[in-house]
């Protein structure tokens, strides 16, 4: 998926950099994906930083969280989550051994410059998981649908703060 905001990367990339429940908020339907809280208005330097596996929480209690996976400031971040299944517990796949079910994906945002001063944001979701026939079909009935309206609001809402930061 992508869209274009009316804004350069380095414009951009402060939005992305403070993402996380707990920060700034993932600019979907808060209800569902923020606790409630709604997501950042503005800039706050104190969530501009960022790190190589750094954990941002998923969930407002921080029972769940992504990994910055890939960090290249002002052109891409990587997002990964290891999640063990039905317990919903967070894994890490580099120190533990797979579990029986789970689900691995990952969240890309990568930037790119677009004549006139603007940008190209197109993300990427991948994921694996199994037992397969269990989670194929979650997939289907339910993350893919539920991933394109997330990811639809989380556009709406970036280009509503890019413009409203550029006016």
């Amino acid at each position: 998926m992508a869209t274009t905001l009316p804004a350069p990367p380095e414009e951009v990339w402060p939005w992305l950099a403070q993402m996380g429940c707990n920060r700034g908020g993932w600019y979907s339907w808060d209800r569902l994906d923020n606790g409630g809280r709604p997501s950042a208005e503005r800039i706050v330097p104190a969530w501009q930083r960022l790190e190589q596996d750094q954990r941002l929480d998923s969930l407002p209690s921080g029972d769940a969280w992504f990994t910055v996976a890939v960090l290249e400031p002002e052109r891409t971040l990587v997002l990964r989550s290891q999640t063990k299944l039905p317990s919903g517990r967070p894994f890490d796949g580099r120190y533990e051994p797979l579990p029986k079910a789970y689900i691995d994906s990952i969240w890309g945002f990568h930037l790119r410059s677009e004549p006139g001063g603007r940008t190209r944001l197109i993300v990427r979701a991948r994921g694996r998981s199994r037992p397969r026939p269990l989670t194929r079909t979650m997939d289907m009935l339910f993350w893919e649908p539920a991933h394109l309206i997330m990811q639809t609001r989380q556009f709406h809402n970036l280009r509503a703060r890019v413009n409203a930061a550029a006016a």
